[in-house]
């Protein structure tokens, strides 16, 4: 039995950004699928290690974490050896560049784009004229003029390989730019719908794509 355990949701963008991870690693792994919301189906094992019933938990043997970003650098250094090699660079001036990025995803793109994603979620109705002034939109639009920049001058965000740094924004900019309403974000910059077209295409995320259009779990 395979030694790491995930407990939450594909549909999950933390949980997502784990499995996607593993998946690229080969890292064999079993999930328990817990539903995203809190209640009576919450399995004690799980409630065990998450009294609150937080989005994610990853055990690898025993080892306990639940932060998605600290998760998938664990993966990326205790398995280097297995899949693909080059999550996190090559030495420590890659390592540099991929942390820089990597802060920059979840410091700068993850709060505007998630706050996106949760409203257009939770309130259908808003249309594209809504996303158009929305706060969080004209933030969002900041960043990926930066990316938009980066990405003239590298394949990726850290340079010519894919890395952890570009890893950790697939789950979000899926459920964006598969939304008419905020398409257009990625669509408008040529640099950066090139790259979210490569890396939304790997095998990895594709796997974990199909895994969240699987139908939950019966309580």
């Amino acid at each position: 039995m395979a030694s790491v355990k995930i407990f939450g949701s594909p549909t999950s963008a933390e949980v997502a950004r784990v499995l996607t991870c593993l998946f690229e690693k080969d890292v064999e792994f079993q999930l328990i699928r817990v539903d995203t919301y809190r209640g009576p189906q919450r399995m004690p094992e799980y409630l065990k290690l998450q009294p609150r019933g937080e989005a994610l938990t990853f055990e690898d043997g025993k080892l306990t974490l639940v932060e998605s970003r600290k998760i998938c650098r664990h993966i990326a250094e205790n398995y280097p050896e297995q899949g693909y090699k080059d999550l996190l660079g090559a030495g420590a001036l890659e390592r540099a560049t991929i942390e820089q990025w990597l802060q920059t995803e979840e410091h700068s793109f993850d709060p505007p784009c998630s706050d996106l994603v949760f409203s257009l979620a939770f309130n259908p109705k808003l249309d594209e004229e809504w996303v158009k002034n929305n706060n969080s939109k004209k933030e969002l639009d900041k960043v990926l003029d930066i990316y938009e920049q980066r990405l003239k001058e590298t394949r990726y965000l850290a340079g010519d390989k894919f890395t952890l740094a570009d890893l950790s924004h697939l789950p979000n900019t899926q459920r964006l730019a598969s939304d008419k309403r905020c398409k257009a974000l990625f669509e408008k910059r040529s640099n950066v719908n090139r790259w979210w077209g490569e890396i939304s295409r790997r095998a990895s995320w594709q796997k974990v794509v199909a895994m969240q259009q699987e139908p939950p779990p019966m309580v």
